[in-house]
């Protein structure tokens, strides 16, 4: 059992990679997501990426941290304590990254309400999919349409990386980087051999 979660810029690769480690990983994983992952999680989801939307930073954050209290309460903790290992496609780094670094909103207090939305959880593990700002966003270009933050302005994504990086310095234990440049089988080789070094799947 552990709790893993992927982090990463727009078009990073992290679902990709997500999806590839929990089915590496069989059927006692349970791959979730952030926004969304349960009922109310998924009306928020639509509220936070609609690109037409207007959104005052606060209002974003708060509405992603209610959609991460009911995704811990429902769905993360349970399949904890049923001895499951759950991958998660974002989780509280996204917050800090892209409303506290991103938004500029106060950092102290993003981690106060945060505590209070997941209990403290923390992962046991964060994958950081590394890519070149530009690269993320051409990715997402081919895609079509554009969500709410895929459709920010360069300077912002820039500073949402800047920020993961400070934050895996603060915290490198939890943190594992990957170079999310590469085929998306040379991407998963590297996830995978890095998660295997953390041994955080190691049994306990």
């Amino acid at each position: 059992m552990a709790f893993l979660t992927f982090e990463g810029m727009e078009g990073c690769g992290k679902s990709t990679q997500a999806q590839r480690l929990c089915a590496r990983l069989g059927r006692d994983c349970l791959l979730t997501c952030e926004p969304g992952g349960t009922e109310l999680g998924e009306a928020i989801r639509e509220l936070l990426l609609e690109p037409s939307r207007r959104m005052s930073p606060v209002a974003e954050a708060l509405l992603y941290l209610g959609d991460r209290a009911q995704h811990v309460a429902e769905v993360i903790r349970p399949a904890l304590e049923a001895g499951r290992t759950v991958i998660s496609d974002r989780y509280i780094d996204s917050t800090l990254a892209y409303q506290g670094f991103g938004r500029g909103l106060p950092m102290d207090l993003l981690v106060h309400v945060t505590e209070l939305a997941t209990g403290g959880l923390l992962p046991d593990l964060t994958v950081f999919l590394d890519v070149p700002v530009v690269l993320g966003l051409e990715r997402v270009g081919k895609r079509g349409r554009h969500d709410r933050l895929e459709s920010e302005r360069l300077e912002f994504h820039e500073r949402v990386r800047a920020g993961y990086l400070q934050l895996i310095e603060r915290s490198a234990e939890r943190w594992v980087l990957v170079d999310g440049v590469g085929s998306e089988d040379e991407v998963a080789a590297r996830v995978e051999a890095a998660v295997d070094r953390s041994g955080v799947l190691a049994p306990r």
